[in-house]
């Protein structure tokens, strides 16, 4: 009987989650160096900004304390643990094919009617769906996550970063300019952490031990007896 993770899904899930919490909390951090945002290639004051960032509390942050150098030192670590990872997990995905399996939708599914009757399943907390291991709306937020916002998150720190200029930069002209980046690496920050919120959230409707037990140990896919 097939599990219902593979091995490396749940070593990336856990790499991947330890990683994401440490790169918000160090990114926090450098935020509250300087807590303005901008569009465009440049920006330096207030009066520019389309957007003033409050400053995080230090339970917030990583370290504990402000220090921009320190925050940078866990930032980048943690990057390339982040970024490596999920370049293994892609691949280890397209070849066990749990991409195909898995992460893809049909047009049909795209329907409004579709989307709506997946929407008040949710709401009744009915989240299973026979013959699939993930409903309609979790492969589209896992494949939104996976395709579009982990990769955008990993291409706007390249963007960000003065010393990938030289390697590519091209980086920028597709961002409109590094101060575009960093607000398109802030809003993406925060839209993973409201899927980290939400995906915690239905995780706790839905049986948080035998979740966090497939998790670990692999479970067994229901589909697949």
């Amino acid at each position: 009987m097939r599990k219902r993770h593979a091995l490396s899904t749940r070593i990336w899930h856990w790499v991947n989650a330890l990683s994401v919490i440490v790169l918000f909390m160090s990114g926090l951090n450098i935020s509250n160096a300087h807590r303005f945002l901008y569009w465009g290639e440049w920006g330096f004051s207030p009066e520019q900004a389309w957007l003033a960032v409050p400053r995080f509390p230090g339970w917030m942050t990583i370290p504990g304390r402000y220090s921009l150098s320190a925050a940078r030192d866990w930032h980048i670590l943690f990057a390339w643990v982040f970024a490596l990872s999920l370049l293994v997990f892609m691949l280890a995905a397209l070849r066990n094919g749990h991409f195909r399996r898995d992460l893809v939708t049909r047009w049909a599914e795209w329907k409004p009617a579709a989307v709506l009757g997946d929407i008040r399943a949710h709401l009744k907390g009915h989240f299973d769906v026979a013959g699939s291991k993930f409903n309609f709306l979790q492969r589209a937020a896992y494949g939104a996550v996976t395709f579009i916002l982990l990769p955008g998150m990993i291409f706007t720190g390249m963007a960000i970063s003065p010393g990938m200029d030289a390697v590519w930069p091209w980086l920028l002209d597709i961002f409109g300019g590094r101060q575009s980046a960093r607000s398109v690496h802030f809003l993406c920050a925060w839209a993973l952490f409201a899927f980290f919120v939400l995906h915690v959230a239905l995780v706790l409707l839905s049986g948080p031990l035998k979740q966090m037990r497939d998790m670990i140990t692999g479970g067994t896919d229901d589909a697949s007896a």
